[in-house]
């Protein structure tokens, strides 16, 4: 029989699922043609003509009864996949993931378990779109081969290296391979080696490892380059058009001592009893005109990545720390939000402007604190005269802070890790970074600022790109209720909704006591993710009705967009809106969903890529800590031992069940704890640990622990039982820490 392509293709269009191959070969006469068969429709895979999972497919088909989506899998082999038009994410048991990888774009059949409560379960029926076609990895050579275990733990298999494909790279070298064959069946993936980074142990391979991991953008073209050099070095009198001067007034930036991308500035001056507070944003949209490869290269990145010895910036140094960053005693463009306070932190009047400023000084929060905590106006040495109006600034942030909280304003005041570096780029040390008055007060005045534009902009009934936080999973909420509450804590709830205020009242009825991080971490799991949408959804945690992100478009995108609405939200109030202004308005418009959804996206692989390479850190510190004791907390239960964290260098370890000699313990579900059966012994959430350092592992991101010893705090309290679901294990792990001097604070709020 002579089969054409042709035939295949027909075939698939009228199906309404997608095929095995054996219904494949049943349908064009059985089994005297499986090779001719297989030959045909393995070109078709390599062309793109059709997309082969377990089953096979047309490309974008809609298969009746089946949803798409992306699949994100869990390193134990199980996965979710969230559908692209909406609603619950469905659970795939590993039995059914059918070959696809960690972020591919999957076709999934769905239906109600029966085991899940009720929950949508579903099986991978075709692998639309691969999410890689390279993948980093640590190259293993033995007698049978090369194989790649790839870095990302999620992927969950192996690909292997022919031998003509290892292409000079060496057994335990970190490589980067191209995938020339995709799993099919219980045949696992190929790949040849296209790029050899190095060895794991060295610190810039490791930065390279997480770039190519997560797949960030690290380098600029040579043609955006030159855009960017084409950027003017210094401020013209042409640029001081149509803007406010305020180059009279007394203004500085203030960030950590590393920063060198200055994007905002402030000033304070009294009026009688009130607070005129101006703030004033690098004006980054004067340089990136829409459109162009600068603009094109920043919405592709989306953000700048922070990692402990470097940054990848969203834009050219050039930019970034020349012409828009508000370096002191330099002519700088700017926007500016200027806006007057009461004595309540009330805004009695706010306006909005291009400007041009010149700022006083370059202050650090380290000699801002001298000044307004320690009261050592000597700090600041040649800038003293600036001492009054910080103090006066103080004075203003704290009754903001107060406002804040009195509305509802959550804060959680969780103790992060700072990596301190050597010069060979080894860690040194894992202390608790520091947040003090003085990030609170560019924290309390970014806030404002942010909140104020969006006030305006929404007020000039216009599109707008806002910051979204909303309200916590209700039922993750209501577990949670119920799991604190033998431990002598409330969360006041209306059925199942809570009010930003009640989580802030649990967050200060815990401070101080002994489940304090058991509280707050707990409270954080059942937050949602901050985003940016094209539609107003409210900010919970700041119990705020109208927010965005309008501080820092040196580093963010959507400030970007938001800059540029801002001056047309100017135009249009003030009836100068003229038709191009109309059309760039309309052109924004008409992007700004999809400009949302991309760049949430590229923040959540920002914080990644920033998280991994802190744990990595933490795990190298930790290997020559093997046989130390430390002392910490547990932090987590699961039936398999429990997590320490520790007190001292802020990180976690697994005790695992098997090395509890003196007793054999019960995993209490409902309750989190492991009881010992003999002994009635019990190891709760936030009970005091001592432990050893055993074992460190790098490559599988674990850190083995054995416990020293154990105080239990609350022995005289009687666990209820439960019929709740089962809260999940808290803390989060892998909670972002703030790396060392990030420019200006961690501001993701």
């Amino acid at each position: 029989m002579l089969l054409h392509k042709k035939e295949i293709l027909n075939l698939l269009a009228e199906e309404t699922e997608a095929l095995h191959f054996a219904s494949l070969l049943r349908a064009f006469g059985g089994r005297h043609i499986k090779n001719e068969l297989k030959q045909l429709v393995d070109d078709l895979v390599r062309n793109g003509e059709v997309l082969r999972g377990n089953r096979y497919t047309l490309p974008g088909a809609d298969n009746s009864g089946t949803v798409q989506g992306t699949i994100a899998i869990h390193r134990d082999g199980y996965g979710f996949v969230k559908p692209e038009s909406g609603g619950e994410d469905i659970f795939i048991p590993g039995k059914s993931i059918n070959n696809a990888l960690h972020g591919d774009k999957v076709s999934v059949r769905a239906e109600k378990s029966r085991s899940q409560r009720g929950k949508l379960e579903g099986r991978v029926v075709a692998i639309l779109e691969r999410a890689n076609s390279r993948i980093v990895g640590r190259l293993q050579q033995s007698k049978r081969g090369a194989t790649l275990v790839p870095e990302e733990l999620r992927i969950g298999t192996f690909f292997t290296v022919p031998g003509n494909a290892v292409n000079g790279a060496v057994d335990g070298q970190q490589v980067v391979i191209e995938v020339t064959a995709w799993p099919v069946g219980g045949r696992p993936p190929e790949g040849k080696v296209v790029e050899i980074l190095g060895w794991p142990d060295d610190p810039d391979v490791e930065v390279q490892t997480v770039i190519r991991k997560f797949a960030l953008p690290h380098s600029f073209e040579p043609e955006t380059l030159a855009e960017a050099q084409a950027a003017p070095a210094q401020v013209s009198k042409d640029d001081l058009k149509d803007r406010v001067d305020l180059r009279k007034l007394a203004t500085v930036t203030i960030d950590g001592e590393t920063a060198k991308d200055f994007d905002d500035a402030v000033a304070l001056r009294l009026e009688g009893q009130n607070f005129r507070l101006w703030v004033s944003i690098a004006d980054v949209s004067h340089y990136i005109k829409p459109g162009s490869l600068l603009d094109k290269e920043a919405y592709l990145r989306g953000t700048s990545v922070y990692f402990p010895d470097r940054c990848i910036p969203m834009l050219p140094e050039r930019l970034s720390n020349g012409i828009c960053s508000l370096n002191p005693h330099l002519d700088r463009l700017t926007m500016t939000a200027e806006m007057l306070f009461d004595q309540q932190g009330t805004m009695l009047e706010s306006s909005f402007y291009p400007s041009v400023i010149k700022s006083d000084a370059r202050l650090t929060y380290t000699k801002v604190k001298q000044v307004i905590v320690d009261g050592d106006e000597k700090a600041l040495e040649e800038d003293r005269h600036l001492a009054p109006m910080l103090l006066q600034m103080k004075e203003l942030a704290l009754i903001l802070q107060a406002m804040r909280k009195k509305r509802g304003s959550i804060d959680f005041d969780l103790p992060e890790p700072e990596i301190i570096l050597g010069l060979t780029g080894q860690t040194e040390a894992i202390i608790k970074s520091e947040r003090n008055l003085a990030h609170q007060l560019i924290e309390e005045f970014m806030l404002a600022a942010n909140e104020a534009v969006a006030r305006f902009v929404t007020a000039q009934d216009m599109a707008f790109i806002y910051r979204i936080h909303e309200p916590p999973d209700p039922t993750r909420l209501t577990a949670f209720r119920d799991f604190i509450l033998p431990f002598g804590f409330t969360l006041e709830m209306k059925g199942d909704q809570v009010e930003p205020s009640a989580m802030q009242q649990l967050i200060t009825d815990a401070e101080g006591k002994p489940e304090e991080r058991l509280v707050n971490y707990g409270l954080l799991r059942c937050m949602k993710q901050a985003r940016y949408a094209a539609e107003n959804l409210k900010h919970f945690g700041l119990a705020s009705s109208c927010y965005t992100h309008f501080t820092s478009p040196i580093r963010r995108y959507p400030d970007l967009i938001v800059h540029r609405l801002l001056k047309l939200a100017l135009d249009r109030k003030a009836g100068t809106l003229d038709k191009k202004g109309q059309r760039e308005l309309e052109r924004i418009s008409s992007t700004l969903s999809e400009a949302a959804e991309h760049t949430s996206t590229r923040e959540r692989v920002a914080m990644e890529a920033e998280r991994d390479i802190v744990e990595l850190k933490k795990l190298q510190f930790m290997q020559s800590k093997i046989g130390q004791e430390f002392d910490g907390f547990i932090a987590g239960v699961t039936g398999f031992g429990c997590f320490v964290e520790l007190s001292e260098v802020f990180v976690e370890g697994l005790v695992h069940l098997s090395t509890l000699s003196d007793d054999l313990y019960s995993f209490d579900e409902q309750n989190h704890s492991l009881v010992g059966r003999r002994s009635g012994r019990v190891l709760r959430i936030g009970d005091p640990a001592r432990v050893r350092v055993v074992a460190v592992n790098p490559q599988a991101r674990r850190i083995e622990f054995v416990l020293e010893s154990h105080s239990t705090v609350r022995r005289d309290v009687t666990i209820a039982k439960t019929t709740t679901e089962e809260y999940p294990r808290i803390p989060i792990r892998g909670k972002r820490p703030v790396l060392k001097a990030p420019p200006n604070g961690n501001r993701r709020r």
